[in-house]
């Protein structure tokens, strides 16, 4: 390999054909790519270091390289290197240079310095001395006088400043090569160009379209990692999207040679493109951004190879109308770092892996993370990981085969280690006293009787025991494999140590009668919350269950909370809503963890809006919207008074819920609110950004509520509260109330089943 020796400036021109040594820089973490693919063009030799590769060979490859390489950011033609510790010796050594060999006194130029020591302090005092002897040169030769041109200049120079002295480079480039002139908009934080032709390139994405393979991208954003693939399956070369290159003001460039490669690197493309490619598909919850796609695509000229549409990733399937038995998933999801919140993204990491594993068996994956931990919160092992760098962000390229995967049980949903309650010995039912046993035939009498309902409709979490027995006052709720027992308050009447040794049967009694390990099973005192009380902890576990309700997962914690984060009584009622969104704009108000707003969101509603004055509980409906692959971008989250937030919204709505509490004066509130005292006022500010023929529901648990009568009056009125209680809450008919309203003028609903029920 050719190499400069310590004091020397370059010939002013050299034959085409000449041997001449290039740099080429790239991201950190691809150097061993990037030498691999200089080597693929016809570089004779070459050497990698940090964030860049030293190569040889002649103009030419100089030339393939700015139009072929996929991967550097710069292709540098050093000039000249020689000793300068101080700004005389760098001015010195620069007016040594035979610049009428370079450039005309009539064009611009630009100088990118880096580098720093004792006597030149910073770069841009540098820069300057460097401009000063270029244009100096000029003027002592009776020279027009060359312009500095920082923006679009003709000719960009490369002067670096290192401890073994000044190297001096022509940029052939003229400006970054990951700039292909396909992408002028793009999504928040988005993957350049080149780093994201390296993921590609590491996941052997060539190889698996050579053996007709398809690449998906589930978060497309503005499509790049979709049109690097294309043009890699079409031999497209990158830099043919370029409007021009640093060399072709050169005083050195050669024309023929240039123009030669250009026309054989378009006949390439025009094959390519009208060659039989592979599936290429993209999906992105945000039509913003795949609006951008459509237009980065059609810039590209792929519009036959690419395609993108608008589709959370809770909709991903395997595209059926061709058969697809292998291909690469590929996506680079939020990591915090740019969207999101990492304690949600674990959720949506979650589900990428589920997915994944679900509808590409088979297939090769990769996701570019910054955030490994996040990459463990898919469940799978990857098989192989690569750092790389995205700007000065350390991140991982994690390849999966889910041909030979399954998925971990460590998934963030699951119950952390050392937050079980100590193991216990299970008493046999048998050997249970006369209370205990009392206690346990009632839990498997109500099990019996719901079971076929709990088999038939799927259900995983549901009510078992409602204080059925007056002396055992609490209620059990099945969530999945996990128990959530509440003991209501007794009476002051009620001697505490009879009410602590009935506590003591029922805890005796559940895991034999259930089945169920004493440590599933979480106790807790109930009682009438006052303020903000609902939203203290009770415990810091941090643990979230994962349970289904119909298609929608739901995260629950059982020990923190007094409520677990699902209102099992409101089930029909999600389920209804679900049912009912499709296409339409649906608002929750005081929505809690976001159930409602899951089940209208998975259900195909147009747009979701969820408000609520927690931020405790709009956390918790982020990570259940990621869990389920939603994002914000049609699933907006507000934090307000729901009054307050009415009042000022001026949007307009197809399905409301209106379900707040019966009492509350938190301090986040001017006033305290009572739900009978204030419903009328509630719910006539929700009925004015009702759209026509559109449906609000009213539900509340305060017990022996009744509807203002003016209310009825104004609006139409369907109590229909029997119908909204499933078998496991029909013996305690006073735990809700539910109304469905719609304007007066609407027409009547002649077939109501849930008001027959």
């Amino acid at each position: 390999m050719s190499s400069f020796p310590d004091e020397t400036v370059a010939p002013a021109k050299l034959p085409a054909s000449a041997e001449r040594q290039w740099f080429a820089t790239c991201p950190k973490g691809i150097e061993g790519l990037l030498l691999a693919e200089l080597l693929a063009l016809g570089a004779s030799g070459g050497r990698e270091t940090v964030a860049g590769v030293y190569f040889d060979g002649p103009l030419a490859i100089g030339y393939r390289a700015c139009l072929w390489s996929r991967l550097a950011n710069r292709v540098l033609l050093p000039l000249a290197r020689f000793e300068a510790q101080d700004a005389d010796a760098l001015y010195a050594g620069l007016m040594r240079v035979d610049w009428a060999g370079i450039m005309s006194p009539e064009q611009t130029f630009s100088i990118d310095f880096s580098g720093e020591n004792a006597h030149i302090r910073n770069t841009q005092f540098g820069a300057q001395r460097c401009k000063d002897a270029i244009v100096d040169w000029f003027v002592q030769r009776d020279s027009q006088r060359p312009s500095v041109d920082r923006t679009d200049p003709d000719l960009r120079f490369n002067v670096r400043l290192s401890r073994h002295g000044i190297l001096l480079a022509l940029d052939m480039s003229g400006g970054s090569l990951h700039r292909r002139n396909y992408r002028l908009q793009a999504g928040a934080a988005p993957l350049k160009e080149n780093l994201a032709a390296a993921i590609l390139l590491r996941a052997d994405w060539p190889g698996m379209a050579a053996r007709g393979g398809a690449l998906i991208d589930p978060m497309c954003g503005s499509g790049t990692l979709l049109l690097e693939g294309a043009m890699m399956a079409a031999d497209i070369a990158p830099g043919l999207g370029r409007q021009r290159f640093g060399f072709e003001r050169w005083q050195g460039h050669s024309a023929p040679q240039w123009q030669a490669l250009l026309s054989d690197a378009r006949g390439r493309a025009e094959r390519g493109k009208q060659a039989r490619l592979p599936e290429i598909r993209g999906y992105d919850a945000d039509p913003k951004v795949i609006h951008r796609a459509h237009e980065n695509i059609a810039r590209a000229g792929l519009e036959a190879v690419v395609r993108v549409s608008c589709k959370p990733l809770a909709e991903l399937t395997r595209p059926t109308h061709v058969p697809l038995p292998q291909g690469l998933l590929v996506c680079n999801p939020p990591y915090g770092e740019r969207l999101g919140d990492k304690d949600s993204l674990q959720y949506l990491y979650r589900q990428l892996g589920e997915t994944m594993l679900r509808e590409f068996p088979g297939w090769q994956a990769a996701i570019f993370t910054a955030d490994k931990g996040l990459g463990r919160a898919t469940g799978l092992r990857s098989h192989k990981q690569y750092k790389l760098w995205n700007g000065a962000l350390e991140s991982s390229l994690l390849l999966f085969d889910l041909g030979a995967n399954r998925l971990s049980d460590k998934a963030p949903m699951a119950p952390s280690a050392g937050q079980a309650q100590a193991a216990a010995t299970v008493t046999p039912l048998e050997e249970l006293g006369g209370g205990a046993q009392m206690f346990a035939n009632r839990l498997r009498k109500n099990r019996r009787r719901l079971a076929s309902w709990v088999k038939r409709e799927g259900i995983e979490c549901y009510r078992l025991y409602d204080a059925d027995m007056p002396e055992y006052a609490v209620a059990v709720d099945i969530y999945g494999d996990q128990v959530h027992v509440a003991e209501y308050q007794a009476p002051r009447a009620v001697d505490p140590a009879a009410a602590a040794a009935r506590l003591a049967e029922v805890q005796a009694a559940l895991p034999a009668a259930l089945g169920v390990a004493p440590e599933s099973i979480v106790y807790k005192v109930r009682q009438r919350q006052r303020g903000d009380e609902q939203y203290r902890k009770q415990d810091s576990s941090g643990e979230l269950l994962s349970v289904r309700e119909g298609g929608a997962q739901l995260l629950v914690n059982l020990r923190d909370y007094l409520d677990t984060g699902l209102f099992l009584d409101h089930r029909p009622l999600r389920l209804r809503l679900g049912r009912e969104a499709s296409g339409k704009d649906f608002l929750n108000l005081f929505c809690y963890t976001g159930a409602a707003t899951i089940h209208a969101a998975l259900g195909g509603a147009r747009s979701t809006t969820s408000v609520d004055l927690s931020n405790t509980y709009l956390a918790w409906l982020r990570k259940n919207l990621a869990h389920n692959g939603l994002d914000e971008t049609r699933n907006r989250l507000e934090r307000a008074d729901c009054l307050a937030w009415l009042q000022a919204c001026g949007r307009h709505f197809d399905l409301i819920l209106l379900d707040p509490p019966s009492f509350s004066n938190s301090r986040k509130l001017t006033d305290s609110f009572d739900v009978q005292r204030d419903h009328a006022l509630l719910v006539r500010a929700a009925m004015a950004l009702l759209r026509p023929g559109g449906v609000l529901y009213f539900s509340n648990n305060r017990r022996g509520f009744w509807l203002d009568p003016d209310l009825e009056a104004e609006y139409q009125c369907e109590n229909i509260t029997r119908g909204s209680l499933d078998p496991d809450f029909q013996r305690n008919g006073r735990i809700h109330q539910c109304w469905r309203l719609t304007a007066a003028d609407a027409s009547p609903r002649r077939d109501s089943p849930w008001s027959r029920r």
